[in-house]
Parts: structure tokens; C-alpha cells; sequence
């Protein structure tokens, strides 16, 4: 690869838009709502019946509670959590297998809740959205996802109710190849996250601090607003706007919304947000995750970015690292330097460990902050919590200059049904949507995005925005391009399109939606739909 220009490379291939010039099919042109696909149906009942099982079934409770946790170097956060730590306690199964899982929901407040196994393709009424595919889990209930975990790969879960993604509700799920082709000596599951709640505030304080958008600033309330509809009902069910006028007089105090965050990476504005620390397996920089090895020793890392609102640019000093797979699906083996993760990402990574301590930096991409863990293969004394490996500037690699491995590509096929989905809204508002409209958690089936069962076919993410957003599709996987990597979120820069295609082979309804916990909250989501 010439890595000369290497910035412009990534950027070039961020915006990189799939071939075709097939018409687009407009989902909201239709007069009436036509009948879709429900859990029950005949389609769903067929296809889980094809699903691989190896007949084994790993069970396991799920409690989501109030916790204080330790996020190290006396910094403690008064949050939820799953069994009282964050990251919650790894879930590890075979493919094939089944999990049961009894989420027991005790959060404070009377809050309801659920749990979205990001990334997964299983039946819809276990994807965990209310109120699309179940109803939200009220305080003191409990509810059982039972679901075949039938493709290997890195993923984790969370939940999918208000912006809850942004507190301790979180844990990886590793599904392991029975069959793994990949060699290597040990593994590091490795899990990123920026941190706010109960620190400096809560998410939902943050959200309502955002909500209030920039109109007030200094007349910077026209940005790239694209155009808004804002006729749906609030995503918290409140039936408030959340394009709500700033003061007036421009004196409205911001102890939530970064101004300063900029990334040529991402186009531009690289966040919303300002998090008081950033997270490498649950642990402050000062006081980091360790993990300890034999110099010589071949490692493979499961990085995952289950932050809110921040990209990682990710490098671990004195290594290149070769990229294995991403969002679960292998790729092509691509040596480089350092990764740049959105929102809901995943990337396996092997590396061959040299001798002494070396830093694992996760860079909060344009927000002058990060997260670091270490890797100790020999004496050394630990590296400062503000070490920038030369790696960060080096070959940085996202998922748009990746292939896919062969068995794992697209076959070639005809495009049956093209969809352009407009990402729209901006800071001015805090309005974002997709199509120029925002999600309506009342009316849910409102402007679905049509499919039907066997169909290939094409999202044309045209960003409209100032600012970047990983668009994560569920219950699929869909390939960048004719050739790109198979993947279920990917970054899509400010004023480019990128085309993903997909296979309708897994019957219900889905969501499509920003991984931004906020910008999806604000309403930047539409219903991918089986039409019945």
C-alpha cells in the first residue's frame, strides 16, 4: 500500500461512495403502512430453523442495578451496571450455542430498561429495542433473551432504552470459532469507553443540556440543520421538542457541550461531548489495566468502542498491528500502525509482544484527551498517563480501506432495492433524523424502511450534516462497496455517501440508526421492516 498521503487516504476512503446508479426506492413515498413481518410469522419461524446449533445452551443472569464503581486512581462514579462492575463480566460461547439470558432489572427510579446484543444476527423479538421488538423492562421484572449465537466474532451488549449506553450497562460478548483458522497464544479483550456519569453529571443531564441545541450561541444555530422535520413524538416519550431555543442573550451556561473538538480524520467536529475521563477496560489512565505476557508471545486483541460519543484512534507503542477482523467478520490481514474506531465499532488485531512495558493508547480522535492501558512482557517502569506513541501518527486504518476475506464476501448479485438514507440535522436544533425526520418512539412503524425476505439491497448513507456518524444497522451485516469488509457500523464522514449492500435474510423489524447515543436519542434512527 503507498502510505505516503496517509491522512487523505483514510479520508478518501471514508467517502467512498458504492458503485451502481440503480434508482432509489423511497420508503416514505408510500400512502399507507403495509403489513410487516411480526415474530411469529411463517418467514422468521423458517429461518431460525436453519440456524447452526450445536444443542448446548450457556444461561446466565443479567442484573442492572445502581453501583459505585472504582474507576482507579481514586476516582469512583456513582452508576448502573451489570453485577456491580463496568465493563459487566464477559459473556464467552461457541458458535452454535444458545444463550439464555434473564435480564433482572433492578434500577432505581422505576426505570425501565433492556438489552441490545450489538451486532448479532438472531431473531427479532431478542434484538432488545423497545418499543420495535419488545416492551421496555419495568423496574423490579425480569425478561429472558434466548437466542442462538450461531457467527463468530467480537461483540458486546447494552442497552437500548433513553441514552443508558452512556452509563455502566455494558459487557463484551465474544462468540468463538469452533473451526478458529487464526493462530495465536492468548487473547486480550480490550473495551474502550468515554466517562461522564456520576462523575460530573448523568447522561440524561447531559441530553437535556444538548437537546437545548446552539441557537442561542452567537448565532451558530444554522448548522447544517439540513432541512428538519420535527413532527415526531419525543424519544423519551415526554412529547417535548428537543430543538428547545437557547437563551437568547447567548448566556446559557454549558457544562455539558464541547465547542473545540476537531479531528481532519472525521471531517471536522469530532464530538458533542465533554467526558471527564476516558476508559481502557473500566480504568483511568493514571491508575491502568494491566495485562502481562511473554515477550515473543502472539496476541490477539478484541477492541471494542462502547463510548457515547467518541472516537479512538487506538496504537500500542513499539508494535504494528495486523487487522484481522472487523465488527466480527474477517478481513484481508492489513498490517498497520494505529486504528480509528467510531461509536459501536470492533476490530480483532494480532500483534507479536517485543520485551519491556509498552502503553495501549485509545486517542479521543480531536478531543486533546484519551484512555491507556499497558502491556508488561518485561522490567520497565510504567508509562505516564499522556505518553503519544509515534504509532498514532503513523498508518491509521479504517474499515473503508479494508477487504473482505473471500469466504466471508458478498456474492455477486443483482441489486433488488435501493434506499438513500439522508442523515440530516445539526447543533444549531440538536434535531437530528434520518430523511429530514426524526424517529417516533409512539408510532414506531411510522416510515419504515421497506424489505422484502431474499432481496439484495443498497443504503446510500448520504450525510447532509457538519458532523461524522457511525451508522449501525441491526440483525445484518451489510458490505462496504462491492468489496469492503463485512461490518454493522460504520463511520460516515460529513458531506460524503457511503454505500453498504446487505442480504434481507433475517425477517422482522430493525433498527437503523446513528451510534451516537445522542444524536440517535435526538432521533437519528429509522425502521428497517420486512414487508409481510
Amino acid at each position: 500500500m503507498n502510505i505516503i498521503n496517509r491522512r487523505s487516504v483514510l479520508l478518501a476512503g471514508l467517502g467512498v461512495a458504492g458503485a451502481g446508479a440503480l434508482a432509489a426506492c423511497s420508503s416514505g413515498s408510500r400512502t399507507s403502512t403495509p403489513s410487516l413481518v411480526s415474530p411469529d410469522d411463517a418467514e422468521v419461524v423458517a429461518v431460525e430453523r436453519k440456524r447452526r446449533s450445536t444443542g448446548r445452551t450457556q444461561q446466565v443472569t443479567l442484573t442492572a442495578a445502581r453501583a459505585m464503581l472504582d474507576l482507579g486512581g481514586g476516582v469512583m462514579a456513582d452508576s448502573w451496571a451489570f453485577g456491580g462492575r463496568a465493563p459487566g463480566g464477559e459473556l464467552r460461547l461457541s458458535a452454535g450455542d444458545t444463550l439464555v439470558a434473564e435480564l433482572n432489572n433492578q434500577l432505581p427510579d422505576r426505570t425501565t430498561t433492556s438489552i441490545h446484543w450489538h451486532g448479532m444476527a438472531l431473531r427479532a423479538d431478542m434484538d432488545g429495542v423497545p418499543p420495535a421488538t419488545q416492551a421496555a423492562v419495568r423496574a423490579g421484572s425480569n425478561f429472558t433473551y434466548r437466542f442462538v449465537a450461531d457467527t463468530p466474532g467480537t461483540y458486546f451488549f447494552h442497552p437500548h432504552v433513553g441514552v443508558q449506553l452512556d452509563r455502566g450497562l455494558y459487557a463484551p460478548l465474544i462468540v468463538e470459532d469452533p473451526k478458529e483458522p487464526l493462530q495465536y497464544d492468548d487473547e486480550w479483550v480490550v473495551v474502550l469507553d468515554d466517562w461522564v456519569d456520576g462523575v460530573t453529571g448523568t447522561p440524561e443531564e447531559v441530553f437535556a443540556e444538548l437537546r437545548q441545541g446552539m441557537g442561542g450561541m452567537g448565532g451558530m444555530g444554522s448548522m447544517g440543520t439540513g432541512g428538519m422535520d420535527m413532527s415526531g413524538g419525543s424519544m423519551d416519550g415526554t412529547g417535548a421538542s428537543p430543538s428547545a431555543s437557547a437563551s437568547s442573550s447567548g448566556d446559557m451556561p454549558m457544562k455539558f457541550m464541547l465547542m473545540s473538538a476537531d479531528s481532519k480524520l472525521l471531517g471536522g467536529d469530532a464530538g458533542d461531548v465533554k467526558y471527564p475521563y476516558h476508559l481502557v477496560n473500566g480504568r483511568v489512565p493514571a491508575d491502568p489495566d494491566v495485562y502481562t505476557a511473554k515477550p515473543g508471545k502472539r496476541i490477539r486483541l478484541r477492541i471494542v468502542n462502547a463510548a457515547g460519543d467518541t472516537a479512538y484512534r487506538v496504537a500500542l507503542g513499539g508494535h504494528r498491528m495486523t487487522i484481522t477482523h472487523t465488527d466480527g467478520f474477517p478481513v484481508k490481514p492489513t498490517a498497520v500502525d494505529a486504528l480509528l474506531l467510531g461509536m459501536g465499532e470492533r476490530y480483532d488485531v494480532t500483534v507479536t509482544l517485543g520485551d519491556g512495558v509498552f502503553p495501549l493508547v485509545a486517542l479521543a480522535e480531536g478531543k486533546s484527551a484519551g484512555a491507556m492501558a499497558v502491556v508488561r512482557t518485561g522490567a520497565g517502569s510504567t508509562p505516564q498517563p499522556t505518553v503519544r506513541p509515534s504509532q498514532l501518527d503513523g498508518l491509521i486504518m479504517s474499515a473503508s480501506r479494508l477487504e473482505a476475506a473471500d469466504d466471508v464476501r458478498l456474492d455477486s448479485k443483482k441489486t433488488d432495492r435501493v434506499h438513500r438514507i439522508e442523515l440530516t440535522g445539526g447543533m444549531g436544533k440538536y434535531d437530528w433524523g434520518l430523511n429530514g425526520k426524526r424517529f417516533d418512539m409512539d408510532d414506531p412503524t411510522a416510515n419504515p424502511v421497506l424489505v422484502e425476505q431474499g432481496e439484495r439491497v443498497r443504503l446510500d448513507f448520504v450525510n447532509r450534516t457538519t458532523m461524522w456518524h457511525p451508522m449501525h444497522l441491526h440483525g445484518h451485516t451489510y458490505q462496504l462497496g462491492t468489496g469492503g469488509p463485512r461490518k454493522d457500523t460504520t463511520i460516515v464522514l460529513p458531506k460524503r455517501t457511503v454505500s453498504v449492500y446487505f442480504d434481507a435474510d433475517n425477517p422482522g423489524q430493525w433498527m437503523l440508526h446513528c451510534h451516537n447515543a445522542y444524536h440517535g436519542e435526538a432521533g437519528m434512527m429509522a425502521l428497517v421492516a420486512y414487508q409481510a
